[in-house]
């Protein structure tokens, strides 16, 4: 088992800026990929960002040039730096976890961004 915990959410005018963390404990050996995905009120949950063992990164197209994953997966760490938030941006956002085709999601974390 792996388990997911995010941290950093909170309220934030448009314009402004946000950093979340996830660290993952419990079995966090062989972790092939972390990532990032968010749940607006009565949307689905879509992906916003994700990182490989070996670095490579993916981004929805709503947050290309204004998010940014980082982390470590070695150490089951993994950040996003997000920028010029939008109102649209409002949604929980949940850390995830890959590991042999398992899924691990966190308990999420709400990141509200005010207009």
């Amino acid at each position: 088992q792996v388990q997911p915990v995010e941290s950093g959410g909170g309220l934030v005018q448009a314009g402004g800026s946000l950093r979340l963390s996830c660290a993952a404990s419990g079995s966090i050996f062989s972790i092939n990929a972390m990532a990032w995905h968010r749940q607006a009120p009565g949307k689905q949950r879509e992906l916003v960002a994700s990182i490989t063992y070996i670095g490579g990164t993916n981004y929805a197209d709503s947050v290309k040039g204004r998010f940014t994953i980082s982390g470590d997966i070695a150490k089951s760490t993994v950040y996003l730096q997000m920028n010029s938030l939008k109102p649209e941006d409002t949604a929980v956002y949940f850390c995830n976890v890959k590991k042999y085709g398992v899924e691990y999601w966190g308990q999420g974390t709400q990141v509200t961004v005010s207009s």
